[in-house]
């Protein structure tokens, strides 16, 4: 569930029909805002809403470039864009030392564990996997993008796909790790 809450603005921006993308950008920035406000309030720190964070960050510059120019070029590539900027964002995360999964993974984790290095090993592996699937989903949207088929079922699936693959992966690594340490 806490990847689902972390990543809802931008499956709202995905789903909604792209005709009206400045209001799914809209939409996109009042639920990371309202992710963002409802986790602090539970008692979640920043440092644990790096994506929630960068996503109203981008979603807010993207609403006002939507509406000031609603025929922008930056429409066709916003799949790529999005895709790039989490990239961007699980990078710095990494770059930082503070592995944007780590977050999540503090909010079902006892607090004695955070500080051990299996703890942030895996959370490093996990950020990195993401890292990756989310530069190559905006790669490959880009050149989707550029073949005039931006908003088309096939760079749907590609944006699926960029989520699937490294939630899969999380889930399976997680008790990967868990079973080679005998905690499950």
């Amino acid at each position: 569930m806490s990847y689902l809450r972390t990543f809802l603005p931008w499956i709202v921006f995905a789903v909604l029909p792209s005709g009206n993308w400045q209001w799914a950008a809209v939409a996109a920035l009042v639920v990371a805002v309202a992710v963002i406000v409802q986790q602090i309030r539970s008692g979640v720190g920043p440092d644990a809403l790096i994506i929630e964070i960068g996503s109203a960050v981008f979603f807010a510059v993207l609403a006002v470039i939507a509406f000031a120019n609603p025929d922008s070029g930056v429409h066709d590539y916003s799949a790529a864009l999005s895709a790039g900027t989490l990239a961007v964002i699980a990078g710095v995360s990494l770059a930082i030392g503070k592995p944007f999964t780590s977050g999540i993974a503090k909010r079902t984790t006892p607090r004695e564990v955070w500080g051990l290095k299996p703890f942030i090993r895996t959370n490093v592996i996990i950020t990195v996997v993401w890292t990756a699937a989310f530069a190559l989903t905006a790669v490959v949207l880009a050149f989707v993008a550029h073949a005039g088929n931006a908003h088309s079922t096939p760079a749907t699936l590609i944006q699926v796909a960029g989520f699937a693959v490294p939630m899969i992966f999380t889930v399976r690594y997680v008790a990967h790790v868990q079973a080679k340490a005998g905690t499950r």
